[in-house]
């Protein structure tokens, strides 16, 4: 089976990204054009990113998880600590996360170091999660091998009765990372594939040195 896509095109003439219209904190470049997506409502769910880190087996991995919360620090997401991206993390925790927002015809790339925060951080989350997301990080061991999907919805009732009338309590294997950048790329795209690509990369003074990459 094959199927050709050498016709698939086109054509990026929204907008453009100049070194005029950029700011010294490409923290506040990502503000600036994640309030720009979302107030386009444009985008289903502006704070999809999707997360590739490198593999116990060597590979590399992406996938798509949710920012939660973005500092001048770094960027904020939740998983579970023991899935197949919590070792890939606890092993090499080089992360690069990125944002595709083809509406705006913009992506962001950012490079850095991912590492856990504070349990307090991770529990105040927990709690204001909904109660039904709460007992779904009790019941998935996630990545693991299960027999069915009958099998989780069963784990579920179970909890369900367990926990009723109760609090739950965040378990320890849950909680949250954040990627602190080491270099971002903003690239907006452009007529004739000239796209513009502006890159941030972090340095020894804690400043940002930005430059045009070309397309």
């Amino acid at each position: 089976m094959k199927q050709d896509l050498s016709d698939y095109r086109k054509s990026y003439e929204k907008s453009e990204l100049l070194e005029e219209n950029c700011v010294e904190n490409p923290i506040e470049m990502f503000r600036n054009w994640f309030v720009e997506v979302e107030q386009s409502e444009t985008v289903a769910e502006v704070n999809a990113m999707t997360l590739s880190t490198i593999g116990l087996d060597g590979f590399p991995k992406s996938r798509v998880v949710l920012l939660k919360k973005y500092t001048y620090e770094g960027f904020i997401f939740y998983s579970n600590y023991n899935s197949e991206k919590g070792n890939a993390i606890a092993e090499n925790p080089a992360v690069c996360i990125s944002f595709f927002w083809p509406a705006m015809e913009r992506q962001i790339i950012i490079k850095g170091n991912v590492e856990k925060i504070a349990e307090n951080l991770s529990d105040g989350y927990f709690e204001s999660r909904p109660r039904g997301s709460q007992l779904g990080a009790l019941v998935s061991n996630q990545s693991a091998v299960i027999p069915s999907r009958e099998y989780l919805e069963q784990q579920l009732k179970e909890l369900e009765t367990a926990y009723e009338g109760k609090d739950i309590a965040r378990p320890s294997h849950w909680g949250g990372y954040i990627v602190k950048p080491k270099e971002m790329e903003f690239w907006q795209g452009r007529a004739n594939r000239l796209h513009d690509r502006i890159r941030y990369q972090l340095q020894s003074d804690y400043s940002w040195k930005m430059d045009r990459l070309a397309p």
